[in-house]
C-alpha cells in the first residue's frame, strides 16, 4: 500500500510537515513523509522531514515529471501542495496521478481558477451571498482605495492608496490590477479554515483572528466559535470541486458583525497549525480519507480561544558544505 506522503515546496513549514509525520506514524507505524524544495539544503521543513529532494522551479516543464517520479520510486500515496503557484498546474494532472493511486490533494480545476483570480473569486463570493469590498472602476476610482493583483499572495503588490497623487502610471496601467474600496481599521482580519471531503461536503470550520502579521503569514493569532462561525457555516457547506483544506480570508467588524470576503485559497494557509492545536486535525482526516478511503464524520468540537504566539526556531545542520 501507498502509505508515504509528500509536501511540496515545504520551505519554511516546519510545523505542517511534523504534524503530517505525527498522523501519519500514529496510523501506520512505517510510514514516511518526505518533503521537496528548489533549495532543500536550506529549507528547515526539508531538514526535518523524513526525506527531502530538490525540485526544479514549478514553472520548468519538467516539474509534474520530477514529482510523479518521486511519488512512483518513494511509494508516495498522499501529495500535499502548499504555495499558489502549483495549484492550477497541480489540479490539472490530479486524476494523472490518481490513476497511480497518487491521491494529490487539490481541488478541481474549476474550483482552483475561481480562488487563483479574484476577480473570479468576487462572483464566486456573489454566488455564496457573501459580502465584499466594493470593486472599482479603473477610469473613476474613489480614494482612499486598495490596489493588489488579481493573481497574488502573500500581499505581494498589495498597497493602500490614500489620495490621488499615490496612483502612479505603473499601478494603474499594470493589467494585472485590481482596485477595491479600502477596509476600514474599524475591522479585523480573520482566516477560516474549512475541511472539504472528497465530495466537497464541509467537514469542519475554524475560524482564526489574526492578531499580527508577519510577512503575510500571521504570528498571532486566536480561534473564535462567533458570529464568523455561523455565517459561514451556512454559505459554504458544500463548495463544488472543493476538496481538503479551503482556506478563507474575511475582514470582520466585531462591532456591528458585518463581515466582507477577500480571497479564498485552495491550500494549507500558513496559520493552520493554530486550528490544529485547537483540535482540528485536518493531516488526520486527509489520511483516513483518502489514503484509507473511510469517511470522515462532521466535527464541531475543536477548542475555541485558543491562542498561538510564535517565535522565531533555529533548525542547526552540522559539517554545511
Amino acid at each position: 500500500m501507498k502509505n508515504n506522503i509528500l509536501i511540496l515546496s515545504a520551505g519554511r513549514r516546519v510545523e505542517l510537515t511534523q504534524e503530517f509525520m505525527d498522523e501519519v506514524k500514529k496510523i501506520s507505524a512505517n510510514a514516511k513523509v518526505f518533503c521537496t524544495d528548489l533549495n532543500p539544503e536550506l529549507s528547515p521543513a526539508c531538514q526535518i522531514a523524513d526525506g527531502f529532494f530538490c525540485v526544479p522551479r514549478v514553472i520548468s516543464d519538467n516539474y509534474i515529471d520530477t514529482i510523479e517520479k518521486i511519488c512512483l520510486e518513494k511509494n508516495i500515496g498522499l501529495v500535499i501542495p502548499t504555495i499558489d503557484t502549483e495549484l492550477e498546474l497541480l489540479s490539472n494532472v490530479r486524476e494523472r496521478f490518481s490513476r497511480q493511486n497518487i491521491q494529490v490533494i487539490i481541488s478541481d480545476s474549476s474550483f482552483v481558477s475561481y480562488c487563483r483570480d479574484k476577480r473570479k473569486t468576487a462572483q464566486l463570493f456573489d454566488s455564496l451571498n457573501i459580502e465584499q469590498p466594493a470593486i472599482l472602476d479603473k477610469q473613476s476610482l474613489i480614494f482612499p482605495c486598495f490596489c493588489k493583483p488579481y493573481d497574488g499572495s502573500c500581499s505581494k503588490g498589495a498597497i493602500a492608496l490614500f489620495s490621488e497623487d499615490e496612483l502612479t502610471p505603473e499601478l494603474i496601467n499594470d493589467p494585472k490590477n485590481m482596485f477595491m474600496e479600502l477596509v476600514p481599521k474599524t475591522y479585523s482580519e480573520y482566516t477560516i479554515d474549512g475541511y472539504y471531503s472528497k465530495d466537497g461536503q464541509l467537514k469542519c470550520l475554524v475560524p482564526r483572528k489574526r492578531l499580527e502579521v508577519r510577512g503575510g503569514e500571521v504570528s498571532k493569532g486566536v480561534t473564535h466559535h462567533n458570529f464568523v462561525y455561523d455565517y459561514l457555516l451556512e454559505r459554504v457547506s458544500y463548495l463544488e470541486g472543493a476538496r481538503g483544506c479551503i482556506t478563507f480570508q474575511f475582514f470582520v467588524n466585531e462591532q456591528d458583525n458585518q463581515i466582507k470576503g477577500l480571497e479564498i485559497n485552495p491550500r494549507f494557509g500558513g496559520g493552520y497549525p493554530l486550528s490544529y492545536a485547537a483540535g482540528a486535525n485536518f493531516p488526520k482526516w486527509l489520511i483516513q480519507e483518502f489514503l484509507f478511503n473511510q469517511s470522515v464524520d462532521f466535527c464541531d468540537d475543536w477548542q475555541p480561544n485558543t491562542l498561538m504566539l510564535r517565535y522565531d526556531a533555529k533548525v542547526i545542520i552540522h559539517d554545511y558544505q
